[in-house]
């Protein structure tokens, strides 16, 4: 019979491990990530998994992405978010990637680092018909990063706004 004791030396010994794995992974991956993007940073996910933020940026246009460090790269992040820069914003175009893992957190905390580097008072986005199918997801979301959200639920469409003060 296995003690708790053992269990949990057992469980540790399995996240040291896993761990470890991740730290290698993620050297790899930053060294191949960087031949094609700028790395940000490092983050965790909701499930404490480790992420490599990077973006591709040509000024008019900045993509951010997530690679996780459980896979090797090969040329395709896990999560993006893509904003074009307008006068005075940086307006989200497009989030791409599954939902509920802090994966949009995690770029959207990194676009408003751009936003606040470059001055950018603005960072704006729409709602569109195509987005209804989860509206609430979206509505909650963009309301726990501070953002002014705005539906017109007889169009199907709606319109966000954050503003750093």
């Amino acid at each position: 019979m296995i003690t708790t004791k053992e269990k949990n030396r057992q469980e540790l010994e399995e996240e040291l491990n896993h761990l470890e794995f991740q730290i290698y992974r993620m050297q790899e991956n930053i060294k191949d990530l960087s031949k094609d993007a700028r790395v940000l940073g490092i983050d965790q996910s909701k499930d404490e998994d480790w992420m490599i933020v990077s973006s591709i940026d040509d000024g008019q246009t900045c993509k951010i992405m997530l690679t996780d460090c459980e896979t090797a790269y090969r040329g395709k992040s896990c999560f993006s978010l893509v904003a074009s820069y307008q006068d005075d914003a940086i307006h989200i175009g497009d989030i791409k990637g599954p939902p509920n893992y802090g994966f949009g957190s995690i770029c959207m905390k990194y676009l408003k680092d751009i936003a606040r580097d470059c001055n950018i008072p603005k960072v704006t986005g729409d709602i569109a018909k195509r987005d209804w199918n989860h509206v609430d997801r979206l509505i909650h979301f963009y309301e726990k990063h501070q953002f002014e959200v705005s539906i017109d639920y007889d169009t199907q469409s709606g319109s966000i706004k954050w503003t750093d003060f």
